[in-house]
Protein backbone atom coordinates (compact mmCIF):
# COMPACT_ATOMS: atom_id res chain seq x y z
CA UNK A 1 0.00 0.00 0.00
CA UNK A 2 2.81 2.40 0.69
CA UNK A 3 4.48 3.75 -2.40
CA UNK A 4 8.20 4.35 -2.85
CA UNK A 5 7.90 7.70 -1.08
CA UNK A 6 5.86 6.25 1.80
CA UNK A 7 2.51 7.37 0.47
CA UNK A 8 -0.51 5.33 -0.51
CA UNK A 9 -0.91 4.61 -4.21
CA UNK A 10 -4.56 5.39 -4.86
CA UNK A 11 -6.19 3.58 -7.76
CA UNK A 12 -7.09 6.11 -10.43
CA UNK A 13 -10.18 6.57 -12.53
CA UNK A 14 -9.21 4.51 -15.60
CA UNK A 15 -7.95 1.44 -13.74
CA UNK A 16 -11.19 1.46 -11.77
CA UNK A 17 -13.18 1.75 -15.02
CA UNK A 18 -11.25 -1.25 -16.36
CA UNK A 19 -12.03 -3.25 -13.20
CA UNK A 20 -15.72 -2.34 -13.50
CA UNK A 21 -15.84 -3.38 -17.15
CA UNK A 22 -14.22 -6.72 -16.32
CA UNK A 23 -16.79 -7.31 -13.56
CA UNK A 24 -19.64 -6.33 -15.90
CA UNK A 25 -18.41 -8.74 -18.57
CA UNK A 26 -18.07 -11.58 -16.03
CA UNK A 27 -21.60 -10.98 -14.71
CA UNK A 28 -22.95 -10.83 -18.28
CA UNK A 29 -21.30 -14.12 -19.23
CA UNK A 30 -23.05 -15.75 -16.29
CA UNK A 31 -26.37 -13.92 -16.23
CA UNK A 32 -27.37 -13.56 -19.88
CA UNK A 33 -27.44 -17.33 -20.59
CA UNK A 34 -29.36 -17.93 -17.35
CA UNK A 35 -31.95 -15.29 -18.19
CA UNK A 36 -32.30 -16.59 -21.76
CA UNK A 37 -32.78 -20.11 -20.36
CA UNK A 38 -35.53 -18.82 -18.04
CA UNK A 39 -37.31 -16.31 -20.31
CA UNK A 40 -36.29 -17.39 -23.79
CA UNK A 41 -34.34 -15.52 -26.45
CA UNK A 42 -37.06 -12.84 -26.58
CA UNK A 43 -35.69 -11.58 -23.26
CA UNK A 44 -32.55 -10.52 -25.13
CA UNK A 45 -33.87 -9.51 -28.54
CA UNK A 46 -37.57 -8.99 -27.87
CA UNK A 47 -39.43 -5.76 -28.44
CA UNK A 48 -39.90 -4.89 -24.76
CA UNK A 49 -39.80 -1.50 -23.02
CA UNK A 50 -36.35 -0.80 -21.60
CA UNK A 51 -37.40 -0.72 -17.95
CA UNK A 52 -39.88 -3.61 -18.04
CA UNK A 53 -39.10 -6.45 -15.66
CA UNK A 54 -39.97 -9.88 -16.98
CA UNK A 55 -40.33 -11.58 -13.63
CA UNK A 56 -38.91 -12.35 -10.25
CA UNK A 57 -35.90 -14.21 -11.69
CA UNK A 58 -34.80 -11.14 -13.61
CA UNK A 59 -34.93 -9.04 -10.44
CA UNK A 60 -33.05 -11.67 -8.45
CA UNK A 61 -30.38 -12.28 -11.10
CA UNK A 62 -29.80 -8.71 -12.27
CA UNK A 63 -30.14 -6.78 -9.00
CA UNK A 64 -30.01 -8.97 -5.90
CA UNK A 65 -27.32 -11.46 -6.95
CA UNK A 66 -24.78 -8.83 -8.18
CA UNK A 67 -25.22 -6.88 -4.93
CA UNK A 68 -24.76 -10.02 -2.84
CA UNK A 69 -21.76 -11.28 -4.84
CA UNK A 70 -20.04 -7.87 -4.82
CA UNK A 71 -20.48 -7.45 -1.07
CA UNK A 72 -19.25 -10.98 -0.36
CA UNK A 73 -16.13 -10.40 -2.49
CA UNK A 74 -15.48 -7.08 -0.73
CA UNK A 75 -15.81 -8.77 2.68
CA UNK A 76 -13.56 -11.75 1.96
CA UNK A 77 -11.16 -10.51 -0.74
CA UNK A 78 -11.34 -6.69 -0.43
CA UNK A 79 -11.94 -6.69 -4.18
CA UNK A 80 -14.20 -7.97 -6.92
CA UNK A 81 -12.66 -10.20 -9.62
CA UNK A 82 -12.13 -7.14 -11.84
CA UNK A 83 -10.25 -5.37 -9.06
CA UNK A 84 -8.17 -8.49 -8.39
CA UNK A 85 -7.22 -8.76 -12.07
CA UNK A 86 -6.24 -5.08 -12.20
CA UNK A 87 -4.37 -5.40 -8.88
CA UNK A 88 -6.39 -2.94 -6.84
CA UNK A 89 -8.39 -3.39 -3.64
CA UNK A 90 -10.76 -1.55 -1.32
CA UNK A 91 -9.69 -0.63 2.20
CA UNK A 92 -11.15 1.18 5.19
CA UNK A 93 -10.07 4.84 4.79
CA UNK A 94 -9.72 5.26 8.56
CA UNK A 95 -7.68 2.15 9.40
CA UNK A 96 -6.25 0.86 6.11
CA UNK A 97 -7.65 -2.56 6.93
CA UNK A 98 -10.48 -4.67 5.49
CA UNK A 99 -13.97 -3.22 5.31
CA UNK A 100 -16.64 -4.02 7.83
CA UNK A 101 -19.84 -5.65 6.60
CA UNK A 102 -21.64 -2.37 7.24
CA UNK A 103 -19.14 -0.44 5.12
CA UNK A 104 -19.61 -2.93 2.29
CA UNK A 105 -23.39 -2.54 2.35
CA UNK A 106 -23.18 1.26 2.58
CA UNK A 107 -20.63 1.36 -0.26
CA UNK A 108 -22.88 -0.70 -2.54
CA UNK A 109 -25.99 1.35 -1.76
CA UNK A 110 -24.01 4.58 -2.15
CA UNK A 111 -23.41 3.75 -5.81
CA UNK A 112 -27.02 4.78 -6.48
CA UNK A 113 -26.64 8.47 -5.50
CA UNK A 114 -23.15 8.44 -7.06
CA UNK A 115 -24.72 7.58 -10.40
CA UNK A 116 -27.12 10.51 -10.35
CA UNK A 117 -26.45 13.67 -12.34
CA UNK A 118 -24.65 11.99 -15.24
CA UNK A 119 -22.51 9.66 -13.09
CA UNK A 120 -20.96 12.70 -11.39
CA UNK A 121 -20.28 10.82 -8.14
CA UNK A 122 -18.39 8.10 -10.00
CA UNK A 123 -16.49 10.51 -12.27
CA UNK A 124 -15.51 12.37 -9.09
CA UNK A 125 -12.73 9.75 -8.73
CA UNK A 126 -10.84 11.44 -11.59
CA UNK A 127 -10.61 14.75 -9.73
CA UNK A 128 -10.42 13.84 -6.06
CA UNK A 129 -6.99 13.99 -4.39
CA UNK A 130 -7.52 10.55 -2.79
CA UNK A 131 -9.35 9.20 -5.88
CA UNK A 132 -12.60 8.71 -3.94
CA UNK A 133 -15.99 8.64 -5.58
CA UNK A 134 -19.06 9.66 -3.61
CA UNK A 135 -19.67 6.00 -2.76
CA UNK A 136 -16.15 5.83 -1.26
CA UNK A 137 -16.64 9.01 0.73
CA UNK A 138 -20.02 7.88 2.08
CA UNK A 139 -18.65 4.47 3.11
CA UNK A 140 -15.23 5.79 4.26
CA UNK A 141 -13.30 3.61 1.79
CA UNK A 142 -10.27 3.97 -0.45
CA UNK A 143 -9.31 1.99 -3.53
CA UNK A 144 -5.57 1.40 -3.64
CA UNK A 145 -3.02 -0.38 -5.78
CA UNK A 146 -1.89 -3.75 -4.45
CA UNK A 147 1.87 -4.04 -4.06
CA UNK A 148 3.55 -7.46 -4.41
CA UNK A 149 5.20 -7.11 -0.98
CA UNK A 150 2.03 -5.88 0.67
CA UNK A 151 0.68 -8.13 3.40
CA UNK A 152 -3.07 -8.44 3.90
CA UNK A 153 -2.73 -6.99 7.39
CA UNK A 154 -0.44 -4.10 6.50
CA UNK A 155 -1.06 -0.82 8.29
CA UNK A 156 -3.24 1.74 6.59
CA UNK A 157 -2.94 5.34 5.63
CA UNK A 158 -2.18 6.54 9.13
Amino acid sequence: MNGVDGTISYAGFWIRVAAGLIDSMLFSVLLVPALIAIYGVDWLVGDYPVFKMHGVWEVLLTYVMPAFVSIVFWIYKSATPGKMITKIKIINADTGMKLSIGQCVVRYLAYFPAMLFGLLGVIWVAFDKRKQGWHDKLARTLVVEVRPHQAETSPGPR
